[in-house]
């Protein structure tokens, strides 16, 4: 398998070159020049197939045999070692729980992936140091802090915007130590995202730095999000109903790994995506003009994203072509007091607790199928409600119980560099130069 930068002006790639390089030179995303189906046959069987299983015959073509059958199927059962529940909410609605984790978000599938593979790559050169540069608008930072958490060869650099990311969340990055630094950004995600994006650019860290990125710009990052579309359906299949994904939405690495699922052959009969007020995409889909904004700060924090690096991807599976687009993904966008109301009527009416963020994916799912009973829906709730204590309704908060996992790093310190500038950042990154 090869992989060429969407911006087309760069040389064609291995797997683990992508890894490493993260960004193309030519400041292009990643993407695999052939995508060939899976056999009829994995779907007719999918639900007696284990976990590992199925992701692995999903991924095994994009890593092709730059790593080894029975060393890929180790990573993969390793990645897998958590479970991926899907919840029944309403007769024809589901929610897909992806928080069960060890940092309790999606991310935790992509950042475990992608540590094991670059974990692989240097495992005979564990003295040349990698250095993962990640922005995070939330949940990204802990997942790859965690994965990345003493792993030989690799350290870990994450951005993330001061006073912007939840309590739990901001722990969850900055209490690790060993190999994991944090860096408080004076600003908003997308400043966090632009400095990494022109670290990766930046000539000056050559024979010094060997920069990636955890970012889901990343292929080893990005395509593992597959797998748990595929758990779906497999839970879902004795329904014979057609799948309608609804995908709380911010820099659009998840919904679109369910579109390379479907690429693959998952029967998807439709995406919706659901956004806070950073509505990029949606109003793209409505008007056919594609308006970067600077983002907002919402309750749905990890959604801020003004610019969703991912969506070049998305055009790029339905040939650049805007009414393919609009047949496979709608778009709605709600505000911060609809998302409220939206977790309070889940949690009244249907005992049912979703964080903000699942609480829209809700809300984008009833607007897309309405009172269309042949079609099932799922919303995927992608964090853990413990992590959004302080913007979730207080009837709702005081009744959620305290996870160990989040327990476990509540007293420890925090531990934080602050910057403001690129030239901050590369300051730290050449330090010991």
């Amino acid at each position: 398998m090869t992989y060429y930068s969407l911006n087309k002006q760069a040389p064609d790639v291995s797997f683990q070159e992508a890894v490493v390089r993260g960004l193309a030179p030519d400041k292009g995303l990643y993407f695999p020049r052939e995508i060939h189906p899976l056999p009829q046959s994995f779907f007719d069987n999918i639900e007696n197939l284990d976990n590992p299983t199925i992701a692995y015959e999903a991924i095994k073509q994009f890593v092709g045999d730059e790593i080894p059958e029975q060393d890929l199927k180790q990573i993969v059962k390793e990645v897998m070692s958590f479970d991926f529940p899907v919840e029944k909410v309403e007769n024809n609605i589901s929610a897909l729980e992806l928080y069960h984790g060890p940092t309790m978000a999606f991310k935790d599938v992509g950042a475990r992936f992608m540590a094991r593979c670059l974990g692989y790559f240097n495992r005979d050169n564990v003295e040349k140091q990698v250095t993962v540069l990640v922005a995070t608008s939330g949940d990204t930072g802990g997942a790859v802090a965690s994965g990345f958490l003493g792993v030989d060869g690799v350290d870990v650099v994450i951005l993330y915007p001061s006073g912007k990311v939840s309590d739990i969340q901001e722990k969850q990055l900055t209490t690790l130590g060993q190999n994991i630094v944090a860096l408080e950004v004076d600003g908003v995600f997308d400043d966090c995202q632009a400095m990494v994006k022109t670290a990766f650019l930046d000539a000056d860290y050559k024979n010094k730095r060997t920069l990636t990125s955890a970012n889901s710009i990343n292929i080893a990052r990005w395509l593992p999000q597959m797998f748990y579309f595929f758990f779906a359906y497999k839970a879902l299949k004795a329904s014979e109903k057609k799948l309608v994904f609804s995908v709380p939405s911010g820099n659009y690495g998840n919904i679109c790994a369910g579109m390379m699922a479907q690429k693959l052959g998952l029967p998807v009969h439709h995406f919706v995506t659901g956004t806070n007020a950073n509505n990029t995409v949606p109003e793209y889909l409505k008007t056919g003009s594609y308006d970067v904004k600077p983002s907002v700060a919402t309750i749905s924090n990890a959604m801020d994203v003004g610019a969703p690096s991912n969506f070049i991807r998305i055009q790029e599976l339905h040939d650049n072509n805007i009414d393919t687009l609009r047949k496979n993904l709608s778009g709605y966008s709600y505000t911060d007091d609809e998302t409220t109301e939206a977790a309070h009527a889940l949690y009244n009416n249907h005992n049912y607790t979703a964080d903000p963020h699942g609480a829209i994916g809700y809300l984008a799912l009833k607007a897309y199928l309405k009172d269309n009973t042949e079609l099932h829906g799922v919303f995927l709730e992608t964090a853990h409600p413990i992590k959004f204590l302080p913007v979730m309704p207080k009837t709702i908060a005081d009744n959620i119980p305290m996870p160990a996992q989040i327990e476990a790093i509540l007293h420890k310190e925090k531990q934080s560099i602050k910057i403001s500038s690129y030239e901050e950042l590369k300051r730290f990154l050449l330090q010991d130069d």
